[in-house]
């Protein structure tokens, strides 16, 4: 027989577990509900005159944005940048393991600590799980500032669901890199198989990076209580180049929907083509009414998603659940072939490109810290329109007939796994 002691111990426990699943897996905000109406284009200057007031940080002239395809181009560009710092390096990122690429990383901003360069590094505690204690602690002595964003602790174990999944590199407040790429060795190569991933990284130069740096600072001083600032981290920026560019962020802690908000002002303006490469897409209702009412007023829409090489394979089941509505509207779904697929890419009307650590689901919506970079140039969106259609040719679009034929324990499979789409 139960004696009475134990159950209430065991009622108190319950009641704490389902507090704490409810503090971690609820909202902080209220979410966006109602369908945005259509006023404007995106070559209509209101388009960006809302884009600069309604995510925060205003549209900037004079910057400069190339593309890094893959591993083999980017982490050389990454790692040159950090070795040629002179007064500070800033870097935020999920991803970080204790691999060959990690070393190489780890040893380059050590290597600049040691030579007097202010270095500071940021990395999520979930996604730097697999990097080891001893590599911390090689940064540290050597001089690298080193925390760990939501470290878990008693007393605030239930922000561990909201993790920092930006991806930001600033050097001498000069010099910025953001994209989808973490630091691991899956990135390396030139997704030239199955284990070598396709992803995109930036290279950025001009006024922006001032508000990259301003991104990184956010969680920087929410993880340490300092600032950083002055010349050091904020110089003035001459102009680099002649594309209009914002980078803004999002956080649960404050403006979480302003990512939502970005991808849904840019799809219900649309008025001629969006092209989507999403390395994990799990679209709301909202997205989806956006999505499928742009592709009935004539938008040519196409959407690049993972194939059978994925990471997670529930998130590919969640996302083709969702996908019935979409191909009905006549939206192209294609799923990429030789390798995992991480790109993060919007490109709306040949004009806006939006660029940065932000999936199209849930998760970054309205869960995890994002930042993006948005850039206004049809010469920079006309070059990523080349990338999309290189991916496009690799990829295998899914028809509604193949949709509606899936098996059945695939169409069960997705259906339940769709139901915990607001975690993916």
């Amino acid at each position: 027989m139960r004696s009475p002691i134990m159950i209430a111990l065991v009622s108190v426990l319950l009641t704490l577990l389902a507090v704490f699943l409810t503090f971690n897996l609820m909202p902080g905000e209220r979410r966006l509900e109602e369908k945005l109406s259509r006023s404007y284009g995106t070559d209509d200057e209101q388009f960006r005159r809302s884009l600069g007031v309604l995510l925060g940080p205003p549209i900037l002239e004079g910057n400069h944005v190339e593309e890094l395809i893959n591993g083999d181009r980017i982490f050389p560009a990454m790692l040159e940048a950090i070795r040629s710092a002179q007064k500070t390096v800033t870097f935020e990122t999920f991803i970080y393991w204790s691999e060959s690429i990690g070393k190489e990383f780890a040893d380059a901003l050590s290597e600049r600590a040691r030579n007097g360069v202010k270095v500071h590094v940021l990395l999520d505690f979930m996604g730097s799980v697999k990097l080891d204690a001893a590599s911390i602690e090689e940064m540290r002595e050597a001089g690298v500032e080193v925390e760990r964003y939501h470290k878990p602790a008693w007393w605030k174990f239930t922000r561990l669901n909201n993790r920092t999944h930006r991806k930001v590199l600033v050097i001498d407040g000069k010099l910025g890199f953001t994209g989808g790429v973490g630091v691991a060795d899956q990135w390396r190569g030139d997704a030239q198989d199955k284990n070598h991933w396709r992803d995109t990284h930036f290279r950025v130069r001009g006024p922006v990076v001032g508000q990259m740096q301003a991104v990184f600072n956010d969680n920087w001083s929410k993880s340490t209580g300092s600032v950083l600032d002055g010349e050091e981290y904020f110089p003035a920026l001459e102009p680099a180049g002649n594309m209009p560019a914002q980078m803004f962020s999002s956080s649960p802690t404050g403006g979480s929907e302003s990512m939502h908000l970005m991808y849904l002002m840019a799809i219900t303006a649309s008025r001629r083509e969006i092209m989507l490469s999403s390395s994990y897409f799990v679209p709301d209702k909202l997205a989806i009414d956006a999505l499928a009412e742009a592709a009935k007023r004539g938008v040519r829409i196409r959407i690049i998603t993972p194939g059978k090489h994925i990471d997670t394979a529930i998130v590919r089941a969640a996302s083709r659940e969702r996908w019935g509505d979409l191909l009905k509207a006549g939206v192209k779904i294609a799923e990429y072939k030789p390798t995992m697929f991480h790109v993060k890419c919007l490109i709306v009307d040949g004009l806006l490109v939006s660029v940065g650590s932000t999936n199209f689901d849930n998760r970054s919506f309205k869960i995890n810290d994002e930042a993006n970079l948005n850039v206004f140039s049809r010469e920079f969106a006309a070059r990523q329109a080349e990338v999309f259609e290189a991916d496009w040719k690799k990829s295998r679009q899914i028809t509604l007939a193949e949709w509606e034929n899936r098996p059945l324990l695939e169409k069960m499979t997705s259906k339940f796994y769709s139901m915990f789409g607001a975690q993916l």
